[in-house]
């Protein structure tokens, strides 16, 4: 079974919309607006990009990635990695063609069956709404995130607010940085 790892920027109070500078939000860019940078605290994103082997995201996310990524030195390393994409709506006319392989999944059973397929880890990217249904369904095996000292307020939250039950995570790796940034990963225990 491949490892599904949810990976995000997110606030102390849960936010991960537009981290990025994408339009629409009220803070958008607070990822860079609000926070020194400093490099080390980045590695993370370069490691996944070694280690995953596929990436999944949502519509959203893959209408604003793809017209980016393909061509970003930063991300070269996703540039032939197998891409998914959970869309009920997205249609094979809609997908870039520089940007490698890209497969439409159309519910959370077709992403079940490719966590059933052999191969390493794959990684998910923006995907608010996405994020809160892997993590609903039980599908999400890891989390990666670097948290920012910041409150946002309103904004696209990580995690849905459906009344469940516990599901508990161990904190396997972590770090603070002299910015306040907080690198967290978790596993899903099981």
């Amino acid at each position: 079974m491949r490892t599904l790892i949810s990976t995000a920027f997110i606030s102390l109070d849960g936010v991960v919309e537009a981290p990025g500078g994408e339009p629409g939000y009220r803070n958008s860019g607070w990822t860079f607006k609000h926070t020194e940078f400093l490099p080390e605290a980045f590695e993370i994103k370069e490691r996944e990009q070694k280690e995953s082997t596929a990436i999944l995201m949502g519509r959203t996310s893959y209408e604003a990635f793809s017209p980016v990524w393909p061509d970003m030195a930063d991300f070269a390393d996703y540039k032939t990695m197998p891409k998914y994409v959970v869309s009920t709506t997205l249609t094979e006319d809609d997908l870039v063609d520089n940007w490698g392989e890209t497969t439409i999944l159309r519910s959370l059973d077709e992403v079940a069956a490719l966590k059933e397929t052999e191969g390493g880890p794959i990684i998910v990217h923006g995907s608010a709404s996405l994020n809160q249904a892997l993590s609903d369904a039980g599908l999400i095996d890891r989390y990666h995130l670097l948290v920012f000292p910041l409150l946002l307020g309103a904004g696209k939250r990580l995690f849905s607010t459906t009344d469940k039950d516990v599901r508990k995570l161990k904190l396997v790796e972590h770090e603070a940085y002299p910015n306040g940034l907080q690198k967290n990963v978790f596993d899903v225990v099981r």
